[in-house]
Parts: C-alpha cells; structure tokens; sequence
C-alpha cells in the first residue's frame, strides 16, 4: 500500500517545518522591536543597554507590575500595545490588561500605527510559547 501524500500538502508541510524552525528568533527580533516602540524601561532590566545584550526573550520579559501600575497615566495606544505584548508573555495578565483597556477584540487594535501593527502581527506570526 502507497501512502504518499498529495504535493499541495507536502509542500504545505515543509513550508510549515521551516517556518516554525525560525519562528523563535523571529518572535525574539519582533519582541525587541516592541520593545524599541514601547520603551525598554518596561522589559528585562529596563534599559537600551539591557535590550541590545539580550540573547533571548527570557533577558526580555515585561516588568507586569510596573506595567500594570502604569496602564492607567499612558495613552490608550501605549496601553493597548503594552497590554498585546504581555499577553503573549502572560495570557491571564495580558488578557486582564486588554480589558482595563477596553479591548473588546482584534479590529480594537485598528486604533494602532503601522509600525506596533506589525510588531504585533510578527509576534502572532511566529509565537511558539513562552
């Protein structure tokens, strides 16, 4: 018995495999660039110096305290895109912070420039977990 798959779904799953081999230094390249828009003073040590020694996501991980005390003074872009970048380090605390925001779903983050639009897409694109 032949059980070769069709090409159209091998070729899906090689592009697939690639994909998610690179995924991780992907999302760890997005996540700086958040961090850029965002301000390192919320992220690992909270400092510029601090972002660029970083080697991994886990040098990086968002300060939720000083994030969370500081939700109420920032803009709501600041707000919304602080709040995206946790959930994916912390989905219970991102999604609580999504809601102080007022984020009632995807088409919310419409409200967001071009840039955090696309830090937020590439980290989607290429989450493979915290």
């Amino acid at each position: 018995m032949n059980l070769t798959l069709p090409p159209e779904v091998a070729d899906l799953f090689v592009r697939e495999q690639i994909h998610f081999a690179a995924a991780p230094e992907a999302f760890f390249q997005a996540w700086k660039r958040g961090i850029e828009i965002a301000g390192p003073e919320w992220f690992g040590d909270g400092t510029m110096e601090g972002m660029r020694k970083a080697t991994s996501k886990w040098d990086l991980r968002p300060n939720l305290l000083a994030i969370g005390e500081a939700l109420s003074v920032l803009s709501s872009g600041q707000r919304m895109f602080l709040s995206a970048m946790v959930s994916f380090y912390n989905a219970r605390e991102g999604a609580a912070m999504l809601r102080q925001c007022r984020f009632e779903g995807l088409a919310d983050f419409g409200g967001l420039d071009l840039h955090s639009r696309q830090v937020i897409a590439d980290l989607l694109l290429n989450y493979v977990g915290w």
